[in-house]
């Protein structure tokens, strides 16, 4: 989690993982903070509840926060 996170947080990427319905979704994310809109920038340092199992993500096609089961994951592209 802990090296995912870091990933995100200096890069756009693209993570492939397995939803809970055990269908496959390739999604363009990141934590950095210039890419999201000022709003949600603003939003990222609010105290969130810590859920280790789970990533919170900015997701680039959406524009909205999206999170996954780090444990799903099954490929992690640097755009």
């Amino acid at each position: 989690n802990r090296y995912l996170r870091s990933i995100l947080h200096n890069n756009d990427c693209e993570i492939t993982f397995t939803k809970i319905d055990g269908s496959v979704r390739t999604m363009p994310c990141t934590l950095r903070e210039e890419a999201m809109p000022q709003r949600d920038a603003a939003e990222f340092h609010k105290t969130r509840v810590y859920k280790p199992e789970t990533l919170s993500v900015f997701c680039l096609d959406k524009n909205e926060w999206r999170s996954f089961r780090v444990m799903n994951v099954t490929d992690i592209k640097i755009l």
